[in-house]
């Protein structure tokens, strides 16, 4: 697929997926959901690909949210239901589902509001510049949340704290962003991808097999009931075993004072 609307770089075993639209600040539209769609995908499936770092361009805006010129266009009462026909995995691209087991990462590069807040809050990990805004602004224009936004944002920034925010729709900075907990990290923006890049290559260079079982454990049982996340938990260990990417070579290198050798490094 050739992209209009974003870019897909990868170097050594590290994506950077860029919403390019900085005219617009970067605003979300069905043709860049449909591009995000098949960039998301091609990243789980590429088996040379392990961490994927999310942005926008320019220094502006991560993703004002969704295009309102678009959205009102969308007069037909049964747009949505024929969208989802389509065969995408939600209105901002990849949004709907929760397959991609990998790591990924967020560098929120200004603006970060209604749908491209709810996008960042598909990530693993958000690093904020410091100039970096939040907020449900589609509060004012009567628009719901429908790319996850209230389901992941409550379990990022907790319930009482999620509500409140969702509700009032008012804007938020960096600082408090860090605080609640939305973002792990605020750096200059002029260190951000640097930033960003650095802690991807880090991760890139851990052994991938108990990461990206210990991420669909979480993923898999979150909100489960204790005995069942446990349940889950106990499987992926019985799968991360039975693989050749085994604990025991890691345990055998500390031992013997080497570097491990996992031969199916990506696994």
């Amino acid at each position: 697929m050739e992209y209009q609307n974003i870019l897909y770089e990868k170097e050594d075993h590290v994506v950077v997926i860029t919403l390019n639209r900085p005219q617009v600040h970067n605003a979300l539209n069905r043709a860049i959901a449909l591009e995000l769609h098949h960039a998301w995908t091609t990243f789980k499936e590429d088996e040379d690909a392990f961490v994927a770092i999310l942005t926008g361009a320019g220094d502006k805006a991560f993703s004002a949210g969704w295009d309102l010129k678009e959205a009102a266009a969308m007069t037909d009462p049964t747009f949505y239901e024929q969208w989802m026909k389509t065969g995408d995995s939600g209105p901002c691209g990849y949004t709907h589902r929760v397959d991609i087991f990998k790591p990924t990462i967020a560098a929120i590069n200004g603006y970060c509001f209604a749908a491209g807040l709810e996008t960042a809050c598909t990530v693993d990990i958000r690093i904020a510049a410091d100039h970096a805004e939040f907020g449900w602004l589609e509060r004012r224009w009567n628009i719901a949340l429908g790319d996850g936004g209230s389901v992941r944002f409550p379990m990022i920034v907790g319930y009482a704290r999620g509500l409140e925010l969702i509700i009032t729709g008012r804007r938020f900075d960096a600082k408090e962003a860090l605080r609640i907990g939305l973002v792990s990290e605020v750096v200059p923006r002029k260190k951000l991808m640097k930033r960003a890049l650095e802690l991807a290559y880090s991760i890139a260079a851990l052994p991938q097999g108990a990461i990206r079982s210990d991420k669909e454990s979480v993923v898999r049982g979150w909100g489960r009931p204790t005995e069942d996340a446990l349940a889950i938990e106990r499987e992926m260990l019985r799968l991360m075993w039975m693989r050749q990417d085994k604990h025991s070579e890691g345990a055998r290198a500390f031992i013997e004072k080497r570097k491990p050798d996992f031969k199916h490094h990506g696994l």
